[in-house]
């Protein structure tokens, strides 16, 4: 269970079945599924540099950092609050290749080559009921163009072959599509996430390539629960084990 810290503004929490500690904000946008899926999804091989926008507490790189052996990983995130919990949550895991920075994502760079580059970008579509807590309306809220920009500047850093990855609702594929393309990564494979068999898909990997040449590929998924609601055994080693999610061509 989580427990309040002595401001109660945070929460004492974990990720991947108690492997990762992991503090986050009592209230606004808390950690789901999606940045461990997305973490899941990275190919980075031990030593490698990867590239987070939007990171937040940090979850997606300490979920990536605790599957990868040496991992060197940047994230840049508006919210000075959310960058000191990321640095907070990097040293109480024991990971000092993890470093955060606030900023904004498009008039930030980074230093030197990246191999690996990706986000979780918000995808609420535009309208709708606004969240009471604006640091999750912010987060979660997309608009015409964003994807473009964050393509744009996740792609600058990246090496030639270097992989760019986002995880989206499926509304948002074709502006990711375009996005990709002009940023010079083209998508070469999409991955979508089924709550259960026989359910639409409420989530995508779209994965491209730095200056990438293949041809689009729609993968088969992963279906996350059965009909009793339990997590399926692949979805379970992914989530809480900690295991890696192909998406194909590695």
């Amino acid at each position: 269970m989580p427990s309040d810290d002595h401001r109660g503004a945070v929460t004492a929490d974990h990720l991947l079945g108690g492997r990762v500690r992991y503090t986050q904000p009592r209230d606004g946008l808390r950690a789901a599924i999606d940045p461990v899926l997305l973490a899941a999804a990275i190919p980075a091989k031990a030593g490698e540099r990867v590239f987070e926008g939007g990171t937040g507490a940090g979850a997606a790189l300490l979920c990536l950092a605790a599957r990868v052996e040496g991992l060197r990983g940047t994230g840049i995130d508006r919210a000075p609050l959310l960058v000191r919990l990321a640095r907070a949550n990097a040293i109480a895991n024991g990971w000092p290749g993890l470093g955060f920075a606030v900023g904004d994502l498009n008039a930030c760079p980074v230093g030197g080559t990246m191999d690996h580059a990706f986000a979780n970008p918000p995808y609420h579509a535009p309208g709708g009921s606004r969240s009471p807590s604006d640091g999750r309306e912010a987060a979660k809220r997309s608009s015409p163009g964003l994807l473009s920009i964050w393509a744009a500047a996740l792609a600058r850093p990246l090496r030639h072959r270097g992989t760019l990855t986002f995880i989206l609702a499926p509304w948002l594929l074709e502006a990711a599509l375009m996005a990709f393309r002009d940023a010079q990564v083209p998508v070469e494979t999409v991955f979508p996430v089924w709550p259960m068999k026989g359910r639409e898909a409420r989530l995508i990997l779209v994965r491209g390539r730095k200056n990438g040449r293949a041809h689009l590929r729609f993968a088969s998924g992963l279906i996350l629960h059965t009909d009793t609601g339990a997590f399926r055994p692949e979805a379970e080693a992914i989530l809480r084990g900690g295991a890696a999610l192909c998406l194909g061509r590695g």
